[in-house]
């Protein structure tokens, strides 16, 4: 295959995209490749992008597809709230990825996986693969890399989990896609949305827990996420060689 054909190839996300929802609030993974053919154009891309103070949206497939629908779809949430004079939902924000996907099912290739938190329904995950359908479930997996984790969910997902241990089992399956998909790599990414309940003077409120920026972002580099069965530990990579003494200046 000639090179020249895959360096000039659409930027694709071939990628590992998952959202898992706890006793208390969802979490958002995803890993950091970006492609052109078999060419890696981006290895720390951000691929959990922000719909609204409250909704997030994991992206794979074509990035240029990805990108323009979440543009789209963030332009009308905000009209609807400024309209409506509160936080879209969960549901709206993924119905309007749903009709877009679907309208256009003919041009667009990407998968998209939507998970936010609101005040009537808590905690949500919504599904929306190439075609436009909508799937609400309680994780969602996508990306070159899911086939290689629905026995790993099947067997690993609870319900009623702890915030810690849904996070650390989104790490923990975008790492083993890492392992086995050569389409996923880099770091991996997470938002984690919480809520809690308060109680006060008999009244019950609902508090999402936010941070500075809307929700918790954290990041795992990929030279600390857990090696797997055959692969090796990285040796001469650049951050070795960042992160190695300065020669001695020779004396004349």
């Amino acid at each position: 295959m000639d090179l020249d054909m895959n360096v000039n190839a659409p930027h694709s996300m071939g990628t590992t995209i998952i959202g898992v929802t706890y006793n208390g609030g969802v979490v958002l993974g995803a890993d950091s490749r970006t492609s052109t053919g078999m060419y890696v154009a981006n290895r720390a891309s951000d691929k959990i992008t922000q719909l609204t103070d409250n909704v997030y949206v994991c992206r794979s497939g074509s990035a240029a597809d990805s990108q323009i629908v979440s543009d789209y779809v963030r332009y009308f949430l905000h009209q609807h709230t400024i309209q409506l004079g509160q936080p879209a939902t969960v549901k709206v924000a993924a119905n309007l990825i749903r009709l877009l996907s679907y309208n256009n099912k003919n041009m667009l290739q990407t998968g998209l996986i939507v998970g936010g938190w609101d005040k009537y329904e808590g905690g949500k995950i919504y599904g929306i693969p190439l075609g436009g359908t909508l799937i609400e479930q309680p994780f969602a997996i996508g990306g070159s890399g899911s086939s290689y984790l629905y026995g790993f969910f099947d067997q690993a997902w609870k319900e009623g989990m702890t915030k810690e241990e849904a996070e650390q089992l989104v790490v923990k399956a975008v790492s083993l896609a890492i392992a086995r998909d050569g389409a996923s790599g880099g770091v991996v990414r997470t938002v984690v949305f919480e809520f809690s309940v308060v109680v006060f003077n008999l009244v019950v409120f609902v508090v999402l827990k936010i941070n500075s920026d809307g929700v918790t972002r954290n990041f795992y580099p990929g030279d600390k996420l857990q090696l797997w069965h055959d692969e090796l530990e990285p040796q001469h990579s650049l951050l070795d060689i960042l992160n190695a003494p300065s020669p001695e200046p020779m004396n004349i």
